[in-house]
């Protein structure tokens, strides 16, 4: 239905309504009937068309005349004490009041219309003056400023319409603030890399070169060069493993081989890889795992990669003599995994941002201690990948604690 159609539908609903509803008044009030009633009801239905025919034709002017709101809405209040004056005064002409009545009653009526067009426009001005203030506000953020907030004071349209832009703003403000973190961590991941790719292939060009150029040539140092390139060169692989691997997490891609396994006998496995460097840091390492512990279902090769992981950082922050255990715990439909460690404990500051993807702390995520630091990121995207969680409880001077937890029916899904 076109809208100049749907307007006059309108109109026409609201002028039956209000003569309906004016002549039931008169019959049940005033005891109106018979002729007096039938010119009554002409009498309204010419009024009030009139009335309504000349305050739309005031309106229809003030949109095209592309006025503020201030301005339109004093108009629509001019216009209502107009058609109230109009249907007043030819009420009472047809009454055949005196002159003297009529002129009293033409007072009181311009008194009473001014009165309404004051407290009309006061309001308006209140209306108007907080739709300036998110006027003011849009543009602010328009230029930037995503600090901008805007009070909201009424219980109205116009209070819940900046309740809104002010929850948009602070969505718009933590998501450039997630941005700006996400540059960051971009730069940083750059320049760890570089300094990771760069150290060892320069190693390893200086060792050939020396080769080359038979700078050594006793069979012992020619064998350590070579040794030493060998490690090299799998630090390298490894490296360009895990942004590999994460690159697939990041972009859902990531395939699982799931197979029902023991979390048992993989835990077992974990800790007898790890066992030469806790020995040489003097560490207990110790595993507590319940030996009914039921079969999960989950990708092996993998989850053990995240148990290393988790592991291996345990290993390298505890200090030498300390402490390092891992647990693990079954109900009906869950199985958690803990590993423990007696270090330093993780910073208040790092502890939010642990699992971050690129994100490296003063701690655990240097690249003088942990490589690239994106060990904790695909740990993370693996376990989301089977369905679980990871968590860190920790506190500074009291050790960690790395919780993984697992369905025991795992589906393969896509990491967040």
């Amino acid at each position: 239905m076109p809208a100049s159609l749907a307007g006059l539908t309108g109109v026409a609903v609201a002028l039956a309504v209000a003569v309906a509803a004016t002549l039931l008044i008169a019959v049940t009030v005033f005891g109106e009937k018979g002729r007096d009633l039938t010119l009554l009801g002409i009498f309204l239905a010419t009024s009030g068309t009139a009335s309504l025919a000349l305050g739309s034709g005031g309106m229809v002017l003030a949109e095209r005349q592309r006025a503020g709101l201030r301005f339109k809405l004093a108009i629509g209040h001019i216009l209502g004490v107009v058609v109230l004056l109009i249907n007043i005064v030819v009420t009472a002409v047809l009454m055949f009041l005196s002159s003297h009545d009529l002129a009293v009653l033409s007072l009181l009526l311009f008194f009473s219309g001014a009165l309404a067009i004051y407290f009309g426009a006061s309001h308006s001005r209140s209306l108007v003056r907080s739709l300036r203030d998110l006027t003011d506000a849009a543009s602010q953020m328009a230029d930037g400023n995503l600090e901008t907030r805007v009070e909201t004071m009424a219980g109205d349209e116009v209070g819940v319409l900046g309740e809104a832009f002010n929850r948009m703003a602070a969505q718009l403000e933590a998501y450039a603030a997630r941005q700006r973190d996400l540059e960051q961590a971009r730069r940083d991941l750059i320049a760890a890399v570089s300094h990771d790719l760069r150290t060892p292939l320069a190693s390893i060009r200086v060792m050939v070169e020396a080769l080359r150029d038979h700078v050594v040539d006793d069979p012992e140092t020619v064998e350590r060069y070579y040794q030493t390139i060998l490690g090299e060169t799998g630090h390298l692989n490894a490296l360009i493993e895990d942004l590999f691997e994460l690159s697939r997490i990041e972009a859902g891609v990531l395939q699982l081989d799931l197979a029902p396994s023991s979390l048992q006998d993989l835990i077992a496995t974990t800790l007898r890889s790890m066992e030469p460097r806790a020995l040489q840091k003097d560490l207990d390492l110790v595993g507590r795992v319940p030996p009914d512990l039921a079969t999960i279902r989950i990708d092996v090769r993998r989850i053990q990669r995240v148990l290393v992981n988790l592991v291996e950082n345990a290993i390298r922050y505890t200090p030498r003599g300390g402490r390092v255990a891992v647990s693990a715990v079954a109900d009906a439909d869950l199985v958690r995994v803990d590993v423990a460690d007696s270090g330093p404990g993780i910073s208040s500051t790092d502890l939010p941002m642990i699992f971050d993807r690129f994100y490296r702390g003063e701690r655990s995520r240097s690249r003088e201690s942990g490589g690239a630091g994106l060990g904790l990121a695909i740990a993370r995207g693996i376990v989301e990948a089977h369905g679980g969680t990871i968590a860190v409880a920790s506190e500074p001077g009291h050790g960690s604690v790395f919780s993984v937890t697992l369905p025991r029916q795992s589906s393969a899904t896509t990491p967040r």
